[in-house]
């Protein structure tokens, strides 16, 4: 990257649950980069990003937020539920605060080569205003991402998990739309992979 770039590469991670694209992005920072963890944020911009609050209160009505104003996430839940047409237009309005979310906090790094995005759900870099430059897809074997799942959630049943994963994207899917693929499947070390990019994304050599 130049010297007369204004804004840092933005990098994307994403991959099934249980995948360990957490565990990527903590590999990352080690090296001092730092992570937007796209998922998290948005509760936060659900709760707190007053535009966005109003645009919710207007689609769902204002059961969507408790008396002292906090997101209701049970009550959406059963709102949404078998309704893909209503969680589409939830989605619409939270996913364009989240983009400009990003934007904002990626201008505070100018001085980093590149910034990494984190997130369960991102698409092909560039696609829908998401403003990556490249994608990175976590993949691992689903059988491994089950155990992993029930190791870290011992609550959940495996039939449970299932069905996330059923609701997710496909690794099909997934591959399709990455820049670059990180094996996380216990038979290839992963921090060199992410050394590696780490490395090419430092020298912007994409």
């Amino acid at each position: 990257m130049s010297v007369a770039s204004k804004k840092p590469l933005l990098i994307g991670v994403t991959g099934g649950i249980g995948s360990g694209k957490s565990l990527v992005c903590r590999v990352f920072e080690t090296f001092g980069i730092p992570v937007y963890y796209a998922d998290e944020r948005a509760k936060w911009l659900v709760d707190h990003d007053t535009i966005l609050k109003a645009d919710v209160t207007r689609l769902l009505g204002p059961e969507a937020y408790d008396p002292i104003g906090r997101y209701n996430r049970s009550w959406v839940a059963t709102q949404v539920f078998g309704q893909p047409e209503l969680l589409l237009q939830l989605n619409a309005l939270i996913h364009p605060r989240v983009y400009a979310d990003t934007a904002r906090w990626a201008t505070q790094y100018t001085h980093k080569p590149y910034v990494v995005k984190e997130a369960a759900l991102l698409r092909t870099a560039g696609e829908d205003g998401n403003n990556l430059d490249k994608l990175i897809v976590v993949q691992s074997p689903l059988e491994l991402r089950i155990q992993r799942i029930k190791k870290r959630d011992p609550h959940r049943t495996e039939q449970e998990i299932q069905n996330i994963i059923s609701r997710q994207m496909s690794d099909d899917e997934r591959l399709q739309m990455a820049d670059y693929v990180i094996y996380n499947n216990e038979s290839q070390l992963l921090i060199p992979q992410v050394v590696r990019l780490h490395e090419l994304f430092s020298g912007a050599e994409l």
